[in-house]
């Protein structure tokens, strides 16, 4: 999938109108109809099934589905299970670029990911008390990097009080391991199912604290795709299986080098110091000489973390790129404006460029997450910030770890947190 893009000035991107917020309407079912025979081919390839769960207990709807983010085909499997019911859904704001028509009659309400926006709320409660529709919700805002749940908003049960509306979950299984992100857009043979939940009626999220609710999700959306292959022994024979593997181990374990390993065919290997393992089917790593230090990905992703959060701590932690920048303030296209560099240190992200013109500043404790991706819209592997107004798509050079710049998102916001307030004069 592509999007619409078009190069101007900084200067003139910037002088451009902002959108005027429009509330969400109630979803076209001709096109709902569209888009389940646009994906009958996917689902039937991957043998799609569902099974529900306590259905009797949220009633028939309008209600807030929650649904873990895999990968594209995760609309899908949606449309499937909930259509010809009404349900708009959350959406990222690039979604929008070109298609903006198209989006809204699909009930699409764009939103820009780890930005606060006072207005999806509003949005959200008109498309379930106005337009009598459901609201589908990936809480999790990104799809998951290597296979486990990415961290989700504090007080997300405040949400859901302030909604007044039942809670449908819905877990997907396969659908990670059929298209992971890192993979470069390479689908695997695998099968995939999902479980329909109801999760919370009203009465429990009345009766619920905040804190239990938020309890609640976490345990919900708590999974680890990597193990479920592992356990389920389910083989994945593609011989590129590998591919792109670096984008999420991007440090050897073995050298501490970072951003020399390479995912390729069935093989992963730093090329710092030549250490080479085969992923097998069944997901696992194995170093074809000495120690197999983690055999289990998610394993040595969370040691990746624990490596950022003591650079963090040890105030040696940098990113320090040029870029290519990409501009967002409208649903025309996305505006390359030129070069410049970007910054993340212990303080959050400085963004800039076009020959001084531009300069954005994100502090570290804005935001609980970042909107990083790989090869996004086939343009390339992007980090993103902003805010309500403008979002800046950011293309470091090849080989740059993205998911090092998330994880530093997600340990400074934790680190600013704990640290002790400040009292007044002090």
């Amino acid at each position: 999938m592509k999007i619409k893009t078009k190069e101007l000035p900084y200067e003139q991107v910037i002088a451009l109108p902002r959108p005027a917020h429009r509330p969400p309407q109630k979803p076209s079912r001709l096109l709902g109809r569209l888009v389940r025979i646009l994906g009958a081919k996917d689902l039937k390839e991957t043998g799609f099934s569902y099974t529900e769960e306590r259905m009797e207990a949220v009633g028939p709807g309008p209600w807030l589905i929650l649904m873990n983010h895999s990968s594209f085909i995760d609309l899908e499997i949606a449309n499937r299970i909930f259509f010809p019911k009404p349900y708009c859904i959350v959406c990222t704001s690039d979604g929008f670029v070109g298609k903006e028509g198209l989006m809204r009659r699909l009930g699409c309400i764009p939103t820009n990911k780890f930005v606060t926006d006072l207005s999806l709320l509003s949005d959200m409660r008109c498309a379930i008390h106005e337009k009598g529709s459901s609201v589908l919700l990936y809480p999790e805002a990104s799809y998951s990097f290597d296979g486990t749940a990415t961290p989700l908003p504090r007080k997300l049960g405040l949400m859901l009080k302030r909604l007044d509306a039942p809670v449908v979950s819905v877990h997907t299984e396969g659908a990670f391991a059929r298209d992971p992100l890192y993979n470069c857009l390479q689908k695997r043979r695998v099968p995939v199912r999902a479980t329909v939940k109801g999760l919370l009626s009203r009465e429990e999220i009345r009766e619920k604290s905040v804190a239990e609710l938020d309890a609640l999700l976490d345990r919900e959306f708590c999974f680890d795709n990597f193990a479920w292959q592992r356990d389920k022994g389910l083989r994945i024979a593609e011989p590129f299986r590998a591919d792109g593997l670096e984008r999420i181990l991007y440090k050897c374990p073995h050298c501490l080098a970072e951003g020399k390993t390479e995912g390729k065919g069935t093989r992963f290997v730093c090329r710092a110091c030549g250490k080479e393992y085969e992923l097998d089917e069944l997901g696992q790593l194995r170093a074809l000489a000495g120690e197999t230090e983690f055999p289990h990905i998610p394993d040595w992703y969370a040691w990746e973390r624990a490596q950022v959060r003591r650079e963090l701590e040890e105030d040696r932690y940098l990113l320090d790129v040029p870029v290519r920048i990409g501009m967002l303030v409208d649903f025309k296209a996305i505006y390359l404006v030129g070069e410049g560099r970007l910054r993340q240190d212990a303080g959050g992200f400085t963004l800039d460029g076009c020959g001084g013109k531009l300069h954005f500043e994100r502090p570290a404790n804005q935001s609980y997450s970042l909107y990083a991706d790989y090869y996004w819209y086939e343009l390339g592997d992007i980090i993103c910030i902003g805010d309500r107004e403008i979002q800046y798509y950011c293309f470091p050079p090849a080989g740059t770890p993205v998911a090092k710049a998330r994880l530093a998102t997600e340990e400074l916001f934790k680190l600013q947190k704990r640290q002790p307030r400040r009292r007044a004069g002090e």
